[in-house]
């Protein structure tokens, strides 16, 4: 299977602290992958380094042919059209209604017509599976469930190959977290997305992740299956997988 994204002996220092000390891993197009770890580890850093918001100061990323260490700006540019990301608070623009946010990168890098602009956001506001009148509300007067789609479905607006989630599920209530699950394994098959998932959640890790990687003590500790993790005898793989191991 095709890698997209290679990770080789990244190091990210936050003033004199050492947050990443040499990692590496290996994406694999179309899987769903899973950043795993205790709380402050780095896992968000990294999502954000492989994003292009936050440098990294040794090693390489490479995504879909680019590499991160050396990209000029109009790459650059280029790549971020290629992804779409899920922050863990949505993020969305409290100013502006739900369509709007939708449309708002389509707004800023196609020359479509606003008939079509308007379509396109109809179509993600039904993928995600919210109503045509979600659209005309604001954040501020929506649920978090339909935040976290709304911002999936901006996320999902110009039709990325890959997509990147930050805690997907993370202050949702049990129900809505699982059906956020099942939308993203949905997504994956009908838009054939390549998926890295940040995620605390241990439900959604075993139903959702192919293969996860567990970043402790500045390296990973573990790349691959849940099913080949119960061998492993770190401190925090025991402690947060105890009730499934």
């Amino acid at each position: 299977m095709q890698s997209i994204i290679k990770v080789n002996a990244v190091r990210t220092i936050f003033d004199n602290r050492v947050v990443h000390d040499g990692l590496n891993l290996e994406i694999k197009k179309g899987e769903i992958y899973g950043l795993l770890g205790p709380s402050g580890c780095g896992k968000t850093t990294l999502l954000r380094e492989m994003v292009l918001l936050q440098k990294f100061h040794g090693g390489e990323i490479n995504i879909l042919g680019y590499n991160l260490s050396h990209i000029n700006q109009k790459d650059a540019q280029s790549l971020r059209r290629e992804w779409g990301v899920l922050f863990q608070a949505g993020a969305l623009f409290s100013s502006l209604t739900v369509a709007q946010n939708i449309a708002l990168g389509l707004v800023e890098y196609s020359d479509l017509s606003k008939k079509m602009i308007a379509e396109i956001v109809a179509f993600k506001i039904n993928l995600v599976g919210l109503k045509p009148s979600d659209g005309k509300l604001y954040p501020s007067q929506i649920s978090g469930g339909m935040k976290k789609k709304a911002a999936l479905a901006r996320a999902l607006a110009l039709d990325p190959k890959l997509l990147f989630l930050d805690e997907p599920t993370s202050g949702l209530d049990p129900i809505s977290a699982r059906e956020f699950d099942t939308l993203i394994l949905k997504l994956r098959e009908l838009l054939g997305l390549s998926i890295i998932m940040v995620s605390h959640d241990l439900r959604s890790i075993y139903d959702t992740l192919d293969r996860i990687a567990v970043i402790d003590n500045q390296k990973i500790i573990y790349e691959g299956t849940l099913g080949t993790i119960r061998d492993e005898k770190s401190e925090f793989i025991q402690n947060f997988f105890k009730a499934n191991i």
